[in-house]
Order: C-alpha cells, then structure tokens, then sequence
C-alpha cells in the first residue's frame, strides 16, 4: 500500500519587497513615536516609510495593530541587545553597562506613550516578549552581582525605571538637542550603580515583580 501524504495549508511566504515595507513602516511609526506620542498621524507614518496609504493599511488594518507590533520591535530589540552582551561580555557589569548605552539608542522609555495606545498590552505575543526581556536583563544584574560589581541595594527595575526615566519622549517639547546628552546621563547612572556604594537610597529596591504589578 502507497505511504499518503498530507499537503500542507501554510500560505504563501511574503515577497521580500513586502517585508521590507512592513519593516519601513515600523521603524518610521517608531521614530514618530518618539518625536510625537503614540497618536502621530498614520499618513505621516506612511509618508516617511516611503509607501502609499493603502500599502500601511494592507499591513496594519488599524494604529492599535501597528502600534503593537512596534512595542513587540522595541522589545526584541532590545532582548536582543541584552543576549548579546551577556554573551560576549566577559566582565559582568561591562555587560550591563553595554546593554544600557544600545537601550538607550533603542529609546525604551517610548514604550511607556505606546502602551497607552489603545491595543491589548496583555496580547500573548506581547506578554511572551516581556518574559524573554525580563529574564535577559535580570541575568545582567545577577551576574554583576554576584561579581560583587553591583550595589547591594539596587535591582533589575531600578535600572529600568532610570532608562525608562532618561528616554522618554516628550513630545511637543522645544528640546530635541537635549538626546545627546543621554549616553552622558546613563554613564552616571552606571557609576552610581557599581559597588561599593557611596550613598543610601532613599526607598526600597524596585524588582522586576514591582514593576509588572505597576503594568
């Protein structure tokens, strides 16, 4: 008897000229959202993409979909910034310190304007991403400090909450210059990380279980 086979129903794969527009339009709504908030016009996203209205459409039926799929780019992003240092960083805290500096030019503090977009933030996509990202960044810290290299009375959100704090758009404001100075700010945040500390924090530690509470 013949061994049956069983086709497969997977659609056709995207012309590459496809996901190169999906790309554009991300990286142009991204930027848009650091510049203006999450409610920058969709013909302004399309227009600095460099398509037509109805190839942003085609891809991203409304603002929630696109807006969630930037938040999702944002964070992969910056996972994979956090992987990557861990492994090709072989003092703990120059991992920490190399992840902060490409977070920073990620600019994760929009994410804070985009979640406020209206989609779903609980999407499981969304939710998966957010667990990859937290594991990656907590293992930078409890490398450095079980290096000794970290201060005792810090943890993994307090470092997010300072990125967060130093790269979040303002939007409408009149000082855009005011971004390079960033790289600047993160440095002396990384200083007052290291151990031994020089000062007591006022408060207690803000852990990775206080900030998905806050969420």
């Amino acid at each position: 008897m013949g061994r049956t086979t069983t086709a497969t129903t997977a659609g056709p794969r995207p012309r590459a000229d496809a996901l190169r527009n999906r790309e554009r339009i991300i990286d142009a709504a991204r930027e848009l959202a650091v510049q203006y908030g999450a409610d920058a016009p969709l013909d302004e996203v399309a227009r600095r993409a460099g398509v037509g209205n109805a190839t942003l459409y085609r891809h991203f039926h409304d603002r929630s979909v696109l807006m969630r799929q930037v938040v999702l780019s944002v964070i992969e992003r910056a996972t994979g910034h956090a992987e990557r240092a861990a492994a090709e960083e072989d003092d703990p805290f120059e991992a920490v310190s190399r992840f902060a500096h490409t977070a920073v030019d990620e600019r994760i503090g929009a994410l804070c304007a985009m979640f406020s977009a209206g989609f779903d933030p609980y999407h499981p996509d969304l939710v998966q991403a957010r667990e990859r990202f937290d594991t990656a960044v907590d293992a930078l810290m409890e490398r450095a400090r079980g290096a000794g290299q970290l201060r005792a009375d810090s943890e993994t959100g307090d470092l997010m909450v300072a990125l967060s704090q130093l790269t979040r758009p303002l939007p409408g404001t009149t000082c855009p210059a005011n971004d390079r100075f960033v790289h600047r700010h993160i440095q002396l945040l990384l200083d007052g990380l290291r151990a031994p500390a020089r000062s007591t924090l006022q408060g207690s530690a803000v852990t990775l279980e206080d900030l998905r509470a806050a969420r």
